[in-house]
């Protein structure tokens, strides 16, 4: 299937400016009078905890009070996901993750203790950055192609953050996709599979840009290729896996706030505010180009309306490759 966000960018493009009505603002004027409590439901030094560690200390200022980073690892990010979904409603318990990674949850797991769509409202999208094809630097493979024809005539294991993780489902589609042929290695989060790849206890990784690229520019790992719609400067003359024989692939690590579903619209409102303010600062916005990820912000509702569309676009890719898990 197609992997494309160019009609995602549009949308966001028109949520450049968040205007608060006035009995919104007044309204959250109360709000907050202690400590908000940031949960990224992945370990320390992911891409999601590498935003919300960019954002906290601004948003702190701008809110006036202490924005506590707390990691809450497991199940694939649900296990704080449904920590989140379950809290109080009052906007001091908020959810920093891979938002994409999140709608891939009620397709790929039969019990899943909350419904994301149910139990969670949008915030705003916070940043995007295309996953990146490497491989262990002795892989003899300079492209996906010579991948692909190494992969029928060695075993190669494919890390994976974890099992029905959007790097999993990359590296699925594309496998559909080119034929090749690799054994996914399931892990507890993103920090893990990249050690594991530059140890070269693992041969193959597709993983976010944020957390991969300094490994990249250290030697430590071979680029192959990048998901994305067109090449990045950052990484040279590199091409896209489309470029490379499948036309329309991209995918991705979406960063972005949720919170309760019930929490008031006007501190949803505010936050929002605040929230774009801090990821658009020049400091951060240019911090993060520098690691490869480009700052993409949304309203609650255009944040919801590509939570749907992720869904069912990864629901497709769920139901192709037959994959299930308890």
């Amino acid at each position: 299937m197609p992997f494309t966000r160019r009609s995602l960018v549009a949308s966001a493009a028109a949520a450049a400016a968040v205007t608060l009505a006035p009995a919104a603002v007044q309204a959250a004027d109360a709000w907050p009078n202690r400590p908000i409590k940031l949960v990224v439901p992945y370990p320390p030094g992911g891409s999601s905890d590498i935003i919300a560690r960019a954002i906290s200390q601004s948003l702190s200022e701008a809110l006036k009070q202490s924005v506590i980073v707390e990691n809450k690892a497991g199940a694939n990010g649900n296990l704080g996901a449904d920590f989140v979904a379950k809290s109080a409603p009052d906007g001091y318990t908020l959810l920093l993750c891979d938002v994409g990674a999140l709608a891939i949850s009620p397709s790929v797991y039969t019990k899943l203790a909350f419904d994301p769509s149910k139990d969670l409202r949008g915030v705003t999208m916070l940043a995007y950055s295309p996953h990146l094809l490497v491989v262990h630097p002795s892989v003899k493979a300079s492209n996906l192609k010579e991948l692909v024809a190494l992969s029928k005539t060695s075993d190669l294991n494919f890390a994976v953050t974890a099992q029905g993780s959007a790097p999993h489902l990359a590296g699925v589609a594309l496998q559909r996709a080119t034929n090749a042929k690799w054994e996914y290695v399931p892990y507890k989060g993103g920090v893990q599979s990249i050690q594991d790849t530059v140890a070269g206890q693992t041969q193959v990784l597709m993983n976010g840009m944020l957390a991969t690229l300094p490994h990249v520019q250290s030697g430590k790992l071979k680029l192959l290729a990048v998901s994305k719609g067109t090449r990045m400067p950052l990484v040279g003359d590199v091409p896209t896996i489309a470029e490379q024989g499948v036309p329309g692939f991209e995918s991705g690590t979406w960063q972005g706030v949720m919170a309760p579903r019930g929490t008031p619209d006007a501190v949803i409102a505010r936050l929002n505010q605040e929230l774009i303010r801090a990821i658009r600062s020049p400091d951060i916005r240019s911090r993060l180009a520098g690691q490869g990820a480009e700052v993409v912000t949304m309203s609650p509702a255009e944040q919801e309306q590509f939570f749907n569309k992720e869904r069912a676009r990864w629901a497709k890719v769920v139901s192709d490759a037959q994959l299930k898990l308890d």
